[in-house]
């Protein structure tokens, strides 16, 4: 079983190395970033299981980072910081982490959080990854053929609907806004985004869910948007 890969962003490389060491002795990998900048980069250049955030940053705050790394991902999150208030846990939840552990910190302690982000992210989203192909439930997408399988058939997609598909199963539970779906997929503005997005959501409603006023799988967020599962 190859090891989980776990980002670490501070821009002190004592606190990343300690973090760093302590992960790789307990059979982690880990790759360390100095700056929300650079975070993203490895992001963007290759899968992460589980990122460690410093709230205080320099160039990117963690927060911010926090909310571009759940436009792209919704991998766990767990952030760190001197400040030990809850006005600052609230922000660092709200903003999409899962975790937060205020420094100075036990090492145990955060390898336990690590242990158990992992855990909980692995039971509730159990979408199968490779290169190729996505997997979640009854339902197979192939990447490179464009072809959905739900129950060992053919869903006929057009080529918009299985890029929204794509964008919403493979990052499943996170909610996107129309602007953000209509950004991701079309990559440019328009006056009528609602009303796009809604028509390409209901027709792939039709093809792929058993009940549509009570779907299983392509859910509404009343005021918010559209994410794929619970």
């Amino acid at each position: 079983m190859s090891k989980k890969k776990i980002l670490i962003v501070d821009d002190e490389y004592d606190i990343r190395n300690i973090v760093s060491i302590y992960l790789e002795n307990n059979d982690f990998e880990t790759v360390q970033a100095e700056s929300g900048h650079v975070a993203l980069e490895i992001i963007d250049k290759g899968k992460i299981d589980l990122a460690i955030l410093d709230v205080m940053m320099p160039d990117t705050d963690g927060i911010t980072l926090c909310i571009k790394i759940r436009e792209k991902t919704n991998m766990p999150i767990i952030m760190l910081s001197a400040k030990d208030q809850d006005m600052d846990k609230v922000i660092g939840l709200t903003c999409g982490a899962d975790d937060y552990i205020a420094k100075p910190f036990n090492p145990i302690e955060l390898l336990a959080r690590v242990r158990a982000q992992l855990r909980r992210f692995i039971d509730l989203n159990p979408v199968q990854i490779n290169s190729e192909v996505l997997k979640y439930d009854d339902f197979t997408l192939n990447l490179s053929t464009h072809k959905l399988i739900k129950k060992d058939e053919e869903v006929r997609l057009t080529p918009t609907e299985f890029k929204i598909l794509k964008l919403l199963l493979i990052n499943k539970g996170i909610v996107f806004s129309t602007e953000k779906i209509f950004e991701k997929i079309w990559g440019e503005e328009e006056f009528e985004v609602d009303n796009t997005v809604m028509v390409h959501i209901r027709n792939l409603r039709d093809k792929i869910e058993e009940d549509n006023r009570n779907p299983k799988y392509i859910k509404t967020v009343w005021g918010v948007g559209y994410k794929f599962g619970d």
